[in-house]
């Protein structure tokens, strides 16, 4: 047997935003587009990460972000952005 027979293995999963890009639309407006990795550990070792990616538009609520991303979206997301996007929107 592998495991020590008695000793449990400890089983983590962590949650970070690995990626966080500013992409610039055609449109003339910028998105943000963030990538989440969850990480699962046996015993502190990584034994799996999967990713999801979802796109903040300078309309969006950021209410559920971490810091880092709402202090990017504070400086991206302009009032400037902001009205490119909704023409962008109007214009659909």
């Amino acid at each position: 047997m592998g495991d020590k027979q008695g000793a449990k293995m400890a089983l983590t999963e962590e949650t970070l935003n690995d990626k966080i890009e500013v992409l610039q639309m055609a449109a003339g407006y910028p998105v943000i587009q963030v990538r989440t990795a969850t990480i699962i550990k046996r015993d502190d070792a990584e034994i799996s990460r999967t990713f999801h990616r979802h796109v903040l538009t300078p309309d969006a609520d950021l209410s559920g972000e971490d810091a880092a991303v709402v202090a990017i979206a504070g400086t991206v997301f302009t009032d400037d952005a902001k009205a490119a996007h909704a023409a962008a929107q109007e214009a659909e």
